[in-house]
């Protein structure tokens, strides 16, 4: 029988290959390991103390066999450990989750969601990565890089900018803030599947307020909200607000029903619907579309093929319209994802409220002076 070795005496390979026996059996046979094993084995694997095959197997057994609660929470909490993170000199931040793999299928509004939201008054942080499998979509870096922002603050100094009455808020990448994490890409790219890093990596919040921080992410299936939220309370963020957005982000379709599930301090998750007619959106699209000619394929050796670019320019100068007024689904697509942040912090009593204050900032330009500040 396989046996767990004594997690603070083992060597790497012996506590590794213990681990691996139990997880990778197959379906009938495979066993689940305590939090403390999937802590430790995610911190080797991060560590680079094991062999890069083992690490590839350590990660993708645990996909194939589902993880547990209790593997989630070690590997989230090995992921934590390894967090260079800082802390802003304001009460609350609002954290903006997207997935770090991106966008393939629309434009993506959300790189603009911090400067809209600090125009509301609330400090934002935007973080994840150039590109990433298994979609190697638009990511905000890729957005926000063409516009000329910077992408490689540390968490410290994007922290200030938080503070900042000027700007507000700020981006932050993996490679700043958990280098460990970012130097397994290559690997997670040969593996095609997707671990669980993937989820656990939303959670790290590299930049979180004195008092609160607020996660904001997003899912596409229905088992994700509860182990988000169950993370969420692990990782520490005061309140979360996890939307079934469009391609898992943190906007809905702007022409569907809207789902999402919410805690707030010590509440129980609740579940949250709504029309785009509440946010008085009315669209025949479901999200910003792409140009015709723009995709995720084809990608050259930094990760971003030219008509990758391209996407990326198309959806920097949406949201530079959006910001400066112009009417269309990107600006719906900000006034949503904005609306449903400021009415789950409990800044406005109704949705539509919160629509119409984010309407203000828009049209007033504040939105746009902050975009342009930060840069």
């Amino acid at each position: 029988m396989n046996t767990p070795l004594d997690l603070e005496s083992a060597e790497p390979a012996a506590l590794m290959r213990s681990i691996i026996k139990r997880i990778a059996t197959g379906p009938e046979l495979s066993k689940d390991i305590s939090r403390e094993e999937a802590r430790s084995g995610m911190r080797l694997v991060l560590e680079g103390a094991i062999d890069p095959v083992q690490a590839g197997i350590f990660l993708i057994a645990l996909r194939m066999k589902r993880e547990t609660d209790e593997e989630n929470e070690g590997i989230l909490q090995a992921l934590l450990d390894a967090t260079h993170g800082a802390i802003a000199p304001v009460d609350d931040v609002v954290d903006i989750a997207d997935p770090y793999d991106g966008f393939s299928r629309s434009l993506p509004a959300s790189p603009f969601l911090p400067a809209v939201l600090a125009a509301c008054g609330v400090p934002c942080v935007s973080h994840g990565v150039q590109a990433m499998g298994p979609k190697y979509g638009l990511t905000h870096r890729q957005v926000l890089s063409v516009l000329g922002h910077p992408v490689d603050l540390a968490p410290g100094a994007a922290a200030t900018r938080l503070a900042d009455p000027d700007i507000g808020w700020a981006y932050v990448d993996q490679r700043t803030f958990c280098p460990p994490l970012y130097a397994l890409t290559g690997l997670r790219t040969l593996i095609v599947k997707r671990p669980a890093l993937t989820t656990a990596e939303v959670l790290l919040g590299p930049v979180r307020g004195r008092l609160r921080t607020h996660l904001v992410t997003g899912y596409v299936h229905k088992p994700y909200p509860r182990i988000y939220a169950m993370l969420a309370r692990r990782a520490g963020f005061h309140s979360a607000l996890i939307v079934r957005g469009v391609e898992g982000g943190v906007i809905p379709s702007l022409r569907q029903t809207g789902r999402a599930v919410r805690y707030f301090g010590n509440e129980t998750e609740q579940a949250l619907e709504f029309s785009p007619a509440d946010l008085d959106i009315r669209q025949s699209l479901l999200a910003p579309p792409l140009p015709g000619d723009a995709g995720a394929d084809d990608r050259a050796a930094d990760g971003v093929a030219p008509t990758q670019a391209s996407a990326a320019l198309a959806a920097a100068e949406a949201g530079i319209a959006a910001l400066g007024g112009s009417s269309g689904p990107t600006r719906d697509s900000l006034v949503c994802g904005a609306a449903l942040c400021l009415f789950h912090l409990q800044r406005h009593e109704s949705l539509a409220g919160a629509a119409a204050a984010v309407r203000s900032v828009l049209d007033s330009g504040d939105a746009l002076r902050r975009l342009r500040n930060a840069g």
